[in-house]
C-alpha cells in the first residue's frame, strides 16, 4: 500500500530483458539505506518487489504483464522515476490510498501553464473514466491528484510548481504515456452495486441510496 506522495526521483541505470520478463536496476540514492530484499516499492506507480541490491542500485525483477499493461516496459536508460516505499503502519497518510496496481497507460493530450500552476489532460480508456468523478483522487505515475475536469476519455489535474519539480511530471510531453490508477475506493462501490446486477453497471443516485452510501 502506498500514499502517492513520492519520496525520490531515481535513476535507470540497467535493463535486462528476457524473453517475458525483464530486471530493471534503479539507482534509489540515499533511499537506499531503508530498503531490504523483498520489499515493496512503487516505481512510476508499479509496485515493484526489490530482488537485489548493490550500495545505492537496487533491482527488481519485472513480470512479462506489467512490462505490457503499464510504462515499465518502455523505461530507458537514465530515465528518471518516482519512487515510493510502501506505506507502514503508523506513517501518515498524506495522498490517499494507492495500490501500486496500474489500471492502465493514459496519454498527455494537452498542458496548460499559468502562474502558480500546469493543467493537464490526460486521455484514457472509458473503463478507466468510469471509475472516476469529479474532485475525487487518482495516482498519476504514483503521484496522488485530484480530478479537475471529466470530458469523455480525457480528465484533467491541476498540477503545482512543488509536484513539477519533485516528480517525473515537470519531465514530461505531450504525447508521453503515463500509468494510471484510479480510486480503489470507487472499485469497491462499483463492485458492490454491481454485485448480482445483470442489467448494467451504471452508478445513479438511487443506486448509491439504496445500498446505504447516501
Amino acid at each position: 500500500m502506498f500514499t502517492g506522495i513520492i519520496e525520490h526521483l531515481g535513476k535507470v541505470k540497467r535493463i535486462k530483458r528476457q524473453a517475458n520478463s525483464a530486471t530493471v536496476t534503479i539507482d534509489l540514492g540515499r533511499l537506499s539505506n531503508d530498503v531490504k530484499r523483498g520489499d515493496s516499492i512503487a516505481v512510476n506507480g508499479a509496485c515493484l518487489t526489490v530482488t537485489q541490491i548493490t550500495n545505492t542500485e537496487v533491482s527488481f525483477d519485472v513480470s512479462g504483464e506489467t512490462l505490457r499493461k503499464t510504462t515499465i516496459g518502455a523505461l530507458k536508460v537514465s530515465e528518471s522515476v518516482n519512487v515510493e516505499r510502501s506505506l507502514k503502519i503508523g506513517d501518515k497518510l498524506g495522498g490517499h490510498f494507492v495500490s501500486g496496481h496500474v489500471d492502465g497507460v493514459g496519454v498527455i493530450r494537452k498542458m496548460e501553464t499559468e502562474k502558480g500552476q500546469c493543467t493537464m489532460w490526460f486521455s484514457v480508456s472509458e473503463g478507466s473514466v468510469r471509475m472516476m468523478i469529479k474532485k475525487g483522487s487518482v495516482a498519476i505515475d504514483g503521484i496522488s491528484l485530484t480530478i479537475v475536469d471529466l470530458e469523455d476519455t480525457l480528465f484533467s489535474v491541476s498540477v503545482v510548481p512543488y509536484t513539477l519539480d519533485a516528480t517525473t511530471l515537470g519531465l514530461k510531453k505531450v504525447g508521453q504515456g503515463v500509468n494510471i490508477e484510479t480510486d480503489m475506493f470507487g472499485k469497491w462501490v462499483k463492485r458492490i452495486l454491481t454485485t448480482n446486477n445483470k442489467t448494467g453497471s451504471e452508478i445513479t443516485q438511487e443506486k448509491l441510496a439504496g445500498k446505504g452510501f447516501l
